[in-house]
């Protein structure tokens, strides 16, 4: 067969009933689908080479198949359609695709912003809707995309994960998808405040004076009058924007707002805001791991957290989160890779260093579903001697 497919809409055929002129988009290999070798039948020998493989069921495109094999008069007008998931590879290269377009993006209005000019919301959506159709179709691939942190670059990536964490968190609980997409936005411009700091208190490497901390705290204030200058923008976003420090006893800023007059989206924000945080490397600190991130959400409840939605939060993002290391019991360190429809115990790894021999291994996928190993515990990156970065 030659030739590659972009269509997605297709109809399963069984390998039985192949004839020359159909165009094969994919292959069904026991209900996984693998795009593989597409093209048009042009021999009886590319048929036999599927059956010599156990392929069953094909997936064919009738509008590429030529109107010789009768393909498209055989075919009802509305065949069954799938929507080919794409590999978990391109999925994580459209995700930093995804997160490299958004930095560029933040980078450029907080310039603009730093210079006394107006955010322009349209370019803001665009992005969001980008993001939610990455979660949608793939959110391990975007969850491990955002748990890559460079160390200089913490203004633009917390802001951009919160926006991420988001989208993820809101989908689990079956939100609309206008809401997911103005959470998004107000994700992305949550700390645009943070722009007017004194830069020197913004990254004071060590514990703010009560001085300090109050001129931090202005970030809020001048979100406040950043989102009042900023057209279009939605009152969901706006309250992502400036409920993100709020507590549930009123005890919060700017507005010191309590229990109920914090919203969903609101309480929302105060967790993916404060677990981000947590678990990425500060000038002031080292990257948490997911797990001691957590107790600490916990330690936060009921007075500042949500409790209800904290533990949906940890349900949401996993005791071992994609993107997170942990420690395997024979020593080798890996990569959360894949931990959607399993249990929280049994992830799909992606290994590539070993603590007890110190140095790097082959990089090897393994599935504790089918394997006698068991993870030990979840790893800092901070912790390791090594960069991670080069396996994600």
């Amino acid at each position: 067969m030659v030739g590659s497919t972009d269509s997605k809409a297709l109809v399963k055929f069984p390998v039985s009933k192949l004839d020359i002129g159909m165009f094969v988009s994919a292959i069904d290999q026991r209900g996984q689908v693998a795009i593989v070798t597409a093209g048009q039948i042009r021999t009886q020998n590319s048929i036999i080479k599927l059956k010599k493989n156990g392929i069953e069921y094909v997936w064919i495109d009738i509008e590429r198949s030529a109107d010789s094999c009768g393909l498209k008069r055989a075919i009802s007008p509305k065949p069954v359609v799938k929507q080919i998931k794409p590999s978990r590879d391109k999925s994580q290269q459209q995700a930093r695709k995804l997160l490299v377009e958004a930095k560029d993006l933040l980078k450029k209005v907080l310039s603009e912003v730093f210079e006394g000019k107006a955010i322009e919301v349209a370019p803001f959506e665009a992005l969001a809707d980008k993001m939610i159709e990455s979660a949608l179709l793939d959110d391990d691939a975007l969850k491990c995309v955002s748990a890559l942190r460079a160390k200089d670059a913490y203004l633009l990536e917390h802001s951009i994960n919160v926006a991420f964490l988001l989208v993820t968190f809101g989908k689990y609980l079956k939100l609309d998808k206008e809401i997911l997409r103005q959470m998004a936005v107000g994700g992305i411009l949550h700390d645009i405040g943070k722009i007017k700091v004194d830069n020197k208190v913004l990254h004071k490497p060590g514990k703010l004076t009560p001085q300090e901390f109050e001129h931090m705290k202005l970030h809020q204030v001048f979100a406040i009058k950043i989102m009042a200058e900023t057209k279009g923008l939605s009152n969901l976003s706006k309250d992502i924007c400036l409920m993100h420090h709020e507590k549930l006893d009123g005890n919060g800023y700017p507005r010191g707002l309590k229990g109920d007059e914090i919203p969903l989206h609101g309480r929302m924000s105060c967790i993916v805001d404060i677990f981000d945080a947590l678990t990425a490397t500060r000038c002031y600190k080292e990257a948490m791991s997911p797990a001691a991130a957590f107790k600490i959400l916990l330690s936060l409840t009921p007075f500042h957290l949500d409790e209800k939605l904290v533990y949906e939060f940890i349900r949401c993002v996993g005791v071992y989160p994609v993107g997170s290391l942990v420690e395997l019991s024979d020593g080798r360190i890996g990569i959360v890779w894949e931990a959607k429809d399993r249990d929280a115990l049994h992830p799909i790894l992606k290994c590539f260093y070993s603590i007890k021999l110190k140095r790097y291994t082959s990089v090897t996928m393994v599935d504790l579903l089918k394997s006698d190993l068991h993870i030990e515990r979840g790893v800092s990156p901070s912790s390791l001697n090594v960069d991670p970065a080069p396996f994600y």
